[in-house]
């Protein structure tokens, strides 16, 4: 699909935040394993949750679901797999699954569309390889197999937390206790506390022992939970950056004390000199001449992409550092940005996990815009084009459907023209 974007007056109006992704695949996976029936509310529909409800099926979860609701009926613990899992595109369905499949010892293959079978896996294999379990990649499938032990598991804390998780979700079903021992730096630590919050919320307890080092008891089991899924501060940026360069746009659904990292968009906005307040039940970006800042992305590396598009329209330089992790994306998110930043005339260049973008006249891009299937780069593509003013065609918008499918239908409600049939 091509998406024209022709930006209209500056972008104003209130838009709800979608359902937090991260959180509703916490709460599917939690509600499959409890015995008994939980109902997620506040649900939206992607590719990739509807992955993650269609993993939990896959392990005999019984799964009902409307518009916004999921209805889970979990047995207690999952059944092998009788075929092979779809994750889609998703790197959490994925991660967070295969622990859950090694509680067996029966075999369970996972498949994978786009880049998530290249996505690196190597925790995972060097864990499975210390307990001499299988663990097999071939092409766009991997197979595993357990039991899975109880013990002493240790790994680098600046890989992505999704490995982190996936142990959390299984250790607690095993028959003793477990550590997990994170090498420091850790990273992505807000995700680590979303884990065990879902966690808590279904009867699962874990504890830190120290700043590294977690404390997961055995014999535990998850029971069922109703709960509603809070609004998504990661999307929640896209308006948020839109409104702080050009307009006046007003977020509702979004919690100031959530523990996602993401919130951190409203800090460093402030920081950049945008005027943010909480208000009506949500936060208010108003436009104001924004200044180049510094940002480490240790704790919210899906915020890149949009800061990157942000940077060419800040006063001076944006430096973005510990962005490393963005190169295992859905693309090299550094690589992509860049490519496509430049279609507009912009200035930016990186080395390593450090990038520096600099305020830069923009134009109209010559050529189209290519998504490189990647949903936030669409997103940062569409967010730049309208606060630049200037049009701009995206090859391959359908990336979007991925988290936010209706994320040009929110754009048009706050004054952008988008035409998703283009070309």
């Amino acid at each position: 699909m091509r998406a024209a974007i022709r930006p209209g007056p500056a972008p104003a109006g209130t838009l709800t935040a979608p359902p937090s992704k991260s959180m509703a695949h916490r709460a599917v996976l939690c509600a499959a394993l409890a015995a008994g029936t939980s109902r997620l509310t506040h649900l939206a529909h992607s590719q990739d949750i509807d992955a993650t409800l269609g993993a939990a099926a896959a392990f005999g979860a019984a799964v009902q679901t409307g518009d916004t609701w999921a209805e889970i009926t979990g047995a207690g613990a999952f059944r092998p797999a009788a075929g092979p899992v779809d994750c889609g595109e998703s790197g959490s369905t994925l991660r967070f699954l295969i622990p859950l499949a090694a509680l067996s010892g029966q075999p369970v293959t996972f498949t994978g569309h786009g880049r998530l079978m290249q996505r690196p896996q190597s925790v995972y294999q060097d864990l499975f390889g210390r307990q001499g379990l299988r663990f097999e990649q071939a092409g766009d499938t991997l197979t595993v197999a357990g039991p899975l032990r109880p013990g002493d598991f240790e790994l680098a804390g600046d890989v992505s937390s999704q490995f982190v998780s996936g142990l959390l979700f299984a250790l607690p079903l095993l028959a003793g206790d477990s550590t997990l021992r994170l090498r420091p730096p850790v990273e992505s630590r807000s995700y680590i506390q979303m884990t065990r919050a879902a966690q808590a919320a279904f009867g699962v307890q874990s504890r830190w022992l120290d700043d590294t080092t977690l404390l997961v008891p055995g014999n535990q089991h998850y029971t069922p939970c109703n709960t509603a899924v809070e609004g998504d501060w990661s999307q929640a940026a896209f308006p948020a950056v839109l409104g702080a360069l050009a307009g006046d746009v007003t977020v509702t659904g979004l919690a100031a004390d959530t523990l996602q990292g993401d919130v951190v968009i409203a800090r460093i906005l402030r920081r950049c000199g945008a005027a943010v307040e909480q208000a009506g039940g949500g936060f208010r970006f108003r436009k104001s001449p924004l200044q180049g800042t510094d940002i480490d992305l240790a704790d919210c590396p899906d915020l890149g992409p949009v800061l990157m598009a942000m940077g060419l329209l800040c006063r001076g330089k944006t430096v973005i550092r510990n962005a490393g992790r963005l190169r295992l994306k859905e693309s090299d998110r550094i690589a992509a940005m860049e490519q496509e930043l430049r279609k507009f005339g912009g200035r930016i260049e990186s080395e390593g996990g450090t990038i520096t973008v600099w305020e830069s006249p923009l134009h109209a891009p010559a050529r189209p815009l290519l998504s490189h299937n990647d949903h936030r780069v669409v997103m940062s593509l569409t967010v730049l084009a309208a606060a630049a003013g200037v049009p701009a065609v995206i090859e391959g918008a359908e990336a979007i459907r991925k988290s936010w499918p209706g994320f040009f239908a929110d754009m048009e409600r706050l004054g952008l023209e988008v035409d998703q049939d283009a070309g």
